[in-house]
């Protein structure tokens, strides 16, 4: 990868952006690609770096993100033959490029870490700020007491409770955003309106259930919806009989994973995903995906979508007859 991709990567990363790198491993002639040609692809549908012609963008971008959506790596092969290329943990795609040849692609999703956002500054808080750490989450401490003595490694600090930075976030970024409320009866119901106010995909109150109680009828009162405060889960973590801080932290990283996994299955079984739309290249014959297509031409009140400038200027010089072969 050159140093332009490794920055941009890096950009994205310090951004909390989802990204995947594409890499040829594999080519045969005449393929224009060689081995090590390397490609980022954005959440949002950015494509940098060179990964051959420009035959095989789109479908590397469609496979991308599917691998944003799983989170799951995979190895795809663009040949001539698709049909006779049966290897095993390959997927293999047309090749209609003039120019022939094949070319193998592994596609990494690069994902955001998974953010934890912990209210207080009780042992608990101070237990579950390690122990996430340590588990490869970036960690956020909100309260007014909280300073680096407490937290020496916690990505960041907010003595407010106005965490901004997490709201008006991209969907992707919230599914992996979890907040605890370890107050322990210190700003109770000003840290679960502030959890609250980010929308994290896991919101839970280390408390018992009467004192939980009194600050759910707090923060009715001051307008918060039952059906918001449903959400939240008390006590949170899972029922391990734990004791000491470190036991509690434990038991609510464990129901924090349990909550990360259990919506990776159900969005892989259950959510419908709508293809995208998408048209063949009326010269060569590629697939196409219409809201990323970068060429495209309107002849006789028709618009043609094109994998590449040079198919496009071909068409432009014949379009009636490849309009024609089209239609047909």
């Amino acid at each position: 990868m050159n140093a332009d991709l490794l920055q941009r990567a890096t950009d994205l990363t310090r951004r909390g952006e989802a990204f995947v790198v594409a890499v040829v491993v594999r080519r045969e002639p005449a393929s224009s690609a060689q081995v090590g040609n390397t490609a980022l692809v954005t959440e949002s549908g950015e494509y940098h770096g060179w990964l051959g012609g420009s035959c095989i963008q789109s479908t590397v971008m469609r496979e991308a993100h599917a691998a944003l959506r799983d989170g799951m790596p995979r190895l795809i092969s663009l040949s001539p033959d698709p049909g006779g290329d049966d290897r095993v943990g390959v997927t293999s795609f047309p090749m209609t490029c003039h120019s022939g040849g094949s070319v193998d692609v592994f596609l990494e999703p690069v994902l955001p870490v998974p953010r934890l956002l912990v209210f207080g500054v009780s042992p608990a808080a101070q237990a579950l700020a390690r122990l996430a750490k340590v588990m490869g989450y970036g960690v956020d401490v909100v309260d007014p007491d909280a300073d680096r003595s407490t937290f020496p490694d916690a990505d960041r600090i907010a003595t407010e409770f106005t965490p901004q930075d997490f709201v008006d976030r991209p969907a992707s970024q919230k599914e992996r955003l979890f907040a605890v409320i370890a107050t322990l009866g210190q700003h109770d119901e000003e840290a679960t309106l502030a959890a609250i106010a980010v929308e994290p995909a896991y919101l839970g109150v280390v408390a018992s259930r009467k004192r939980f109680s009194q600050i759910r009828d707090t923060l009715v009162a001051r307008g918060a919806s039952p059906e918001t405060l449903d959400r939240i889960t008390n006590p949170a973590g899972l029922d391990i009989g734990a004791r000491t801080p470190e036991e509690v932290a434990l038991s609510i990283l464990a129901e924090i994973v349990q909550v990360r996994r259990s919506a990776v299955e159900r969005a892989r079984e259950t959510e419908p995903i709508a293809p995208p739309r998408e048209e063949r290249d009326p010269v060569c014959g590629m697939t196409v995906r219409i809201d990323t297509a970068q060429h495209h031409a309107v002849h006789a009140g028709r618009t043609y979508y094109f994998c590449c400038g040079g198919c496009r200027e071909r068409f432009i010089a014949t379009p009636d007859r490849f309009a024609a072969a089209f239609a047909s």
